[in-house]
């Protein structure tokens, strides 16, 4: 970023992604503002949401460049290093460069620009934890935090799929929907099911995992509520109540789901045709894409997320498909197509290994494949056939919004041709 850039920026005030703090010293050089344990908070809430920028010398009220001392440059930057490492919990890693910007006169200022990348870490600052919302910090509620941790790298020390369900137990597994992952010549049932964490030990007894209870119930939601699919499909183009002509709850095991709600875009799909020798079908989605985008949200979704359900949303000229939780780990919007990092590793592992697809249109022998060409092929396919390339948004670290826009119906010259 140039300082031309920079200042822009900062002539729009703070953001989520940008910080503006006055740094104010004694006569003798010692600093007195800002305090670094409220440094520490705000510089951990950057890391702890999706990074971004620090300036140091510039008044966050006013946005007036009020600068720092040039002799006292090296002075504030060591403090500021001070800050990363002794009062933040891990470390956190920045990035410092000095600049110059014009104050109201038009002299030159020095500033320091720190840049706060987006972390692999949950940090803990002096007073808390923290994370960036809208142009503030604020501190996160046990829930979120715990969200939190399992986005982050830390959460495979805690992955949420593997935990135990409170008031569940082996006997509430369905017989059938078990078979599916035990075989004869690998012995004992239960450590089978361990092995697949499907079960873990608790005081001796084996209980059910998040994962288990998602696969191998017939009713996930008596015990994860928001285990389900909610799928209205509407006539035009907004979402509008009394426009919809059909909504469902979907719930089940996940490989139900999956199928219900792929047959129910399907039976809300309208398929133009015209007979010049022969009837020729125009279908508004891709179904390899459509089957895709409908295994990647119920396979990657954040299930800790206990208000939140997938929402699938029809429109004449569109579909949605809400997903609840940030991007896993390191993923971002523009990398998710070129790397391959799950959230629920034992879903995906179990959807690739396990559950067959047997039908050859849909270009694929189980559920999930192990490639990780699953966004490549949403994006491909939807692309091919309607000539718009899907959109993923990323919506307040909440959900994940897939569009897939229809194919355009032919028109009456095209039909009769």
């Amino acid at each position: 970023m140039t300082p031309e850039e920079l200042l822009r920026r900062i002539r729009l005030g703070e953001d989520s992604a940008l910080e503006l703090k006055q740094v104010r010293l004694t006569d003798a050089g010692k600093l007195k503002a800002p305090h670094a344990d409220s440094l520490s908070d705000e510089l951990a809430a950057l890391g702890n949401a999706g990074g971004g920028m620090l300036v140091l010398g510039v008044d966050d009220k006013t946005r007036a460049v009020t600068g720092i001392p040039l002799e006292q440059l090296d002075r504030v930057e060591d403090w500021l290093t001070a800050i990363c490492i002794d009062r933040i919990k891990p470390p956190l890693d920045v990035l410092t460069r000095h600049l110059e910007l014009p104050d109201a006169t038009g002299a030159a200022r020095p500033v320091i620009l720190v840049e706060v990348p987006r972390s692999l870490w949950v940090h803990q600052s002096a007073n808390g934890y923290f994370r960036r919302l809208g142009h503030a910090k604020r501190e996160l509620t046990p829930d979120a935090l715990a969200r939190l941790f399992q986005q982050r790298s830390q959460a495979r020390l805690i992955r949420f799929e593997e935990q135990e369900v409170p008031g569940c137990g082996f006997d509430d597994f369905d017989a059938l929907l078990l078979r599916r992952f035990l075989k004869a010549e690998q012995g004992d049932s239960i450590a089978q099911l361990n092995r697949l964490h499907l079960l873990r030990e608790v005081a001796g007894e084996p209980r059910p995992t998040v994962a288990g209870v998602l696969l191998c119930t017939t009713e996930p939601s008596r015990w994860l509520r928001n285990a389900e699919i909610i799928a209205v499909a509407h006539t035009g183009t907004e979402n509008d109540p009394n426009a919809q002509i059909d909504a469902r709850d979907i719930g089940g095991p996940l490989d139900r789901q999956i199928l219900d709600a792929f047959h129910f875009v399907q039976r809300n799909t309208s398929t133009a045709a015209r007979k010049p020798l022969g009837r020729v079908d125009y279908p508004q989605y891709a179904v390899a894409a459509l089957f895709e985008a409908i295994v990647n949200a119920v396979a990657h979704r954040d299930y800790s997320l206990h208000s939140q359900r997938i929402r699938l949303f029809m429109f004449s000229d569109r579909l949605e498909i809400h997903s609840p939780g940030a991007l896993p780990n390191t993923l971002s919007l523009e990398s998710m197509t070129r790397l391959s990092v799950p959230r629920n590793e034992v879903l995906a592992s179990l959807f690739g290994r396990y559950y067959p697809v047997e039908d050859p249109h849909l270009g694929k022998s189980f559920l999930m494949d192990r490639r990780g060409f699953g966004v490549e092929t949403i994006l491909r396919e939807s692309t091919r056939l309607s000539g718009v390339r899907p959109l993923y948004e990323q919506i307040d670290d909440l959900e994940l919004c897939l569009t897939i826009y229809a194919a355009a119906a032919p028109t009456p010259a095209e039909s009769s041709a």
